[in-house]
């Protein structure tokens, strides 16, 4: 994976309460593969992880989310947690700045709960995704076909179900940003 993903800028969007492994991993790996990484969040300074049970450690936060702009990145990651996701769907900035993705039809990766967030862009009539299993009739009342794989690959929207998918995710979420745009 070295350098496939050197000219590309990618967005991680989490607000506090991401499952931790589900943005170590996908983070190392976009690393690993050359892409410039911005941490994007609803607020500045650090954002605090959840590790399975408890509270993780904090990261870096990048770029706040009101001052992000979709079209500076080439793709997006959403972790999951419970917390997150419910955090980011309540924030109208980050439903915009995630639709910001469909609309130019650029790569998107979310894993277990980080599906909850597309739900508010009202982008998945009628597409193919996965998620972890609380999530399937959420996902399925906003139009989209959802199945339990280890990974679901639906024109540049990459999904899995949980943190037990990562290598699988995380190989499909660098090939599809290094196929770029789906139109």
């Amino acid at each position: 994976m070295e350098n496939k993903l050197s000219n590309k800028k990618v967005a991680i969007l989490v607000a506090d309460g991401f499952e931790e492994v589900e943005f170590t991993k996908p983070l190392e790996a976009l690393q690993n593969a050359g892409a410039n990484v911005d941490v994007i969040s609803l607020h500045d300074g650090e954002v605090k992880a959840w590790a399975e049970k408890d509270w993780g450690k904090t990261y870096p936060v990048d770029k706040v989310v009101s001052e992000a702009n979709a079209k500076d990145y080439d793709a997006l990651v959403l972790p999951g947690g419970v917390m997150n996701p419910d955090h980011l769907r309540e924030s109208q900035e980050a439903v915009n700045f995630v639709s910001g993705f469909f609309d130019d039809s650029k790569p998107i990766a979310a894993i277990c709960h980080g599906p909850w967030t597309l739900i508010e862009t009202g982008e998945l009539k009628g597409r193919t995704v996965t998620s972890y299993p609380s999530l399937k009739t959420d996902l399925t009342n906003a139009g989209a076909n959802w199945v339990d794989q280890e990974v679901v690959v639906d024109n540049g929207l990459v999904t899995s179900r949980n943190p037990n998918d990562l290598p699988a995710f995380c190989t499909k979420m660098v090939e599809e940003i290094g196929e770029g745009i789906h139109a």
